[in-house]
């Protein structure tokens, strides 16, 4: 019964453009049409470039470049630009189609031949390729007006080229994802907590997501609604898919407990899907009429694509939803992410993640078990969720943080490793990291950014993701790395207050 809302990434569109002017004539700008084409294609060839690669004619006028920006501005299909003078493109013509330019934009600097054919070089040879300088030329216009772009160099035929352009596709698929975005809170954030809060509007200016919110005893009419025969149908998935300890199983003394827990997704689905909303979040001090604190349903919506955040924590929820699409295809998943205790041992120092209930299970390639346990806290009855430990491998976390005057992602590379005890009577999802450069360093430094306690970590997708996805939001974003030093990030900071504040304008 689930339904799966991460997008075909195929079903997006980058143009790739090709610049030139007519000074060259008909046939020379016939070559460049030709080996535009074919760099086009061996692009959309590629298996590391997930979106769908579109030539457009080439462009040697202001008019025409005006005409097909504004096309792509319209074209909700259409999540990005990919260009590249082929030749000498005088860069003036391409001052008003950059000025009004509003989907991300790739430099590539690269040209048609890998290897020059030196004994055949002649002066035709020149007037032909000329992308040497012809970017050059771009690359000054582009800074001149201030245009956030990415800059991939090397030759089509590189797997390092294709790879970066991969990665600036899939951050302009989560662009574009968070810009048609509607999030529904169920309740208000956790009272008194300062992380979870934030500016709303603020939000949908910067990242385009809408963020209201509805009672939840709107979502208790959803959740009763539930027909019985539809209960059935996803407890027999349940059965299939998961582990079911004996007292949730039919029969068992606790299965009206399970039942219940299928009516809160039931519920939760169909309100989601009636309102077209591809992330929400919930809160534990505002349940109204559930019976139990959603748990096994939010971590079956979270492995379908939606985006959530706990005790009302939007922001979370939007990064969630952003991870996924972003690393649609690829193994691993991403899930809400908790820091919650660590082992202090010297040279042995992680970090244990959880959360209450809410840790999505794209994070494991095991069967989850499915269990029931007690919840101290929320006042309701026992919540089913599902248990699992997080595949080992090299991760992610990202927090979103709301400075007054501007958002700050910071990031972390951590390394998820195995546990190296059970966890018998710890009865949630878990993960266990050691973060990058060293623990100190790096809970110092997420400490002196003010990032936040609740996080997305992704296994799919890496750092340059992240980073091509803040540079198209025009956010701050600071890493946490294998070449993290204390001192320099707390520069980096002071530097990045004066830049944000004197960047929007005083």
């Amino acid at each position: 019964m689930s339904t799966n809302i991460i997008p075909d990434l195929a079903a997006y569109e980058v143009w790739f453009l090709t610049g030139s002017q007519g000074l060259y004539g008909e046939d020379t700008l016939r070559q460049v049409a030709e080996q535009s084409r074919q760099i086009a294609e061996a692009l959309q060839a590629s298996s590391d470039i997930p979106v769908t690669v579109v030539w457009k004619p080439v462009l040697t006028d202001s008019e025409a470049i005006r005409r097909v920006v504004l096309e792509a501005n319209s074209n909700d299909r259409t999540i990005g630009l990919i260009a590249w003078m082929h030749t000498f493109s005088p860069a003036k013509m391409w001052i008003t189609g950059l000025d009004l330019l509003r989907k991300p934009l790739l430099h590539l600097h690269t040209q048609a031949n890998v290897e020059l054919p030196w004994s055949e070089i002649d002066m035709d040879f020149m007037n032909l390729n000329q992308a040497a300088h012809g970017d050059r030329e771009f690359g000054y216009i582009e800074t001149r007006l201030g245009i956030v772009r990415k800059t991939v160099v090397g030759h089509v035929s590189n797997p390092a080229v294709t790879a970066r352009i991969g990665n600036w596709s899939r951050a302009a698929a989560g662009w574009a994802a968070v810009h048609e975005l509607k999030l529904a809170r169920f309740g208000d954030n956790m009272r008194y907590v300062a992380v979870t809060e934030g500016d709303k509007t603020e939000a949908e200016l910067r990242f385009g997501v809408q963020v209201n919110t509805w009672g939840v005893n709107d979502l208790v009419e959803a959740v009763d609604a539930a027909s019985e025969s539809d209960v059935d149908g996803l407890v027999a998935e349940y059965e299939d898919l998961y582990a079911v300890v004996p007292e949730l199983r039919r029969g068992g003394d606790r299965h009206e407990s399970l039942r219940y827990g299928a009516r809160i997704e039931l519920g939760l689905r169909s309100f989601l899907e009636a309102g077209d909303f591809g992330a929400f979040t919930t809160s534990f001090e505002d349940l109204g009429g559930l019976r139990q604190l959603p748990g096994l349903a939010v971590q079956r919506l979270m492995a379908d694509g939606y985006g959530f955040g706990a005790e009302g924590d939007w922001k979370t929820a939007v990064l969630i939803r952003a991870a996924k699409v972003m690393g649609a295809g690829l193994p691993g998943g991403a899930s809400l992410m908790e820091d919650y205790t660590y082992n202090l041992v010297p040279g042995e120092e992680v970090i244990l993640g959880a959360h209450m209930l809410e840790v999505c299970p794209t994070l494991t390639t095991a069967k989850p078990s499915l269990e029931i346990h007690p919840l101290g806290i929320g006042g309701r009855e026992d919540p089913v969720r599902l248990v699992f430990d997080t595949d080992a491998g090299p991760g992610i976390v990202v927090a979103l943080s709301d400075l007054r005057d501007r958002f700050r992602l910071t990031a972390n590379v951590v390394d998820v490793v195995d546990l190296p005890h059970p966890l018998p009577k710890l009865p949630v999802a878990r993960a266990l990291w050691k973060p990058r450069p060293d623990f100190a360093t790096s809970a110092a430094a997420w400490l002196t950014a003010g990032a936040a306690h609740h996080t997305v970590m992704s296994t799919a997708i890496g750092l340059e993701v992240v980073e091509d996805f803040a540079a198209i939001a025009k956010s701050e974003l600071v890493v946490i790395d294998e070449h993290t030093v204390l001192r320099d990030f707390g520069r980096e900071l002071r530097w990045n207050q004066a830049y944000y504040r004197l960047a929007q304008g005083l």
